[in-house]
């Protein structure tokens, strides 16, 4: 049974047809097989606000912004902006080791190598992927890339980062051995849903959110 409710400090933005939450890491967006995957984000706001849908997803271990839209029809108008990439999305990571450039284009198609637990990988059949990426900051043997996935696939950040070699601190699938290697023990994965931007499909206005980065960069 849910008993867990929706935490009034991960409201970004409440109106009427709208939420916009900054969701925990940790936390499912919506309910899994099985008692021990029925808390979810979805779930606690279906609590307080029963048309809640969500609009987009974000893995279980991904902190950040999220939309829940509270009308069927913002609902579809809102899918639709996500799926003709109208929505500006902007994500901050930490990666191991340092990028040999300032910024760069990941154009590589991602395929589902396994399914339980779902696992993606390169693959030349598989959907094309495109990630633009910049670096922000960097410590000795670790780096704070700002991220802008220009298409939407599943675990695409973890794995376009994985392939050019700097796969994200804390990242069981994708980069643990290069994580371990870090002297202070890694809590959580550093991805962060950090910026959301479009254009309300109903009322015309524009709209930015941002959530600010709850992890530091790692030190050795």
């Amino acid at each position: 049974m849910i008993t867990h409710g929706l935490d009034p400090a991960w409201i970004v933005h409440h109106s009427h047809d709208l939420l916009v939450l900054n969701k925990p890491h940790g936390l499912l967006c919506q309910p899994g097989l099985g008692p021990e995957l029925a808390d979810s984000l979805i779930s606690r706001v279906q609590g307080q606000w029963p048309s809640g849908q969500l609009v987009h997803r974000l893995d279980r271990d991904t902190s950040g912004l999220i939309l829940v839209a509270l009308t069927s029809e913002l609902h579809r108008a809102l899918s639709c902006l996500f799926a003709e990439r109208r929505v500006q999305k902007r994500y901050v990571a930490d990666v191991c080791g340092v990028p040999e450039n300032s910024d760069g284009l990941i154009e590589l198609p991602i395929a589902k190598r396994q399914h339980r637990p779902p696992l993606y990988g390169v693959d030349r059949a598989g959907k094309a992927c495109a990630t633009r990426w910049r670096l922000m900051g960097r410590s000795s043997g670790c780096s704070r890339l700002e991220l802008e996935p220009l298409t939407g696939r599943s675990h695409q950040l973890r794995v376009h980062l994985q392939a050019i070699g700097h796969p994200i601190v804390g990242d069981p699938l994708y980069g643990p051995d290069a994580s371990a290697s870090l002297a202070a023990p890694i809590q959580r994965l550093h991805l962060h849903a950090a910026g959301l931007g479009f254009t309300h499909p109903n009322s015309g206005q524009p709209l930015q959110f941002m959530a600010p980065t709850p992890f530091e960069l790692p030190s050795p």
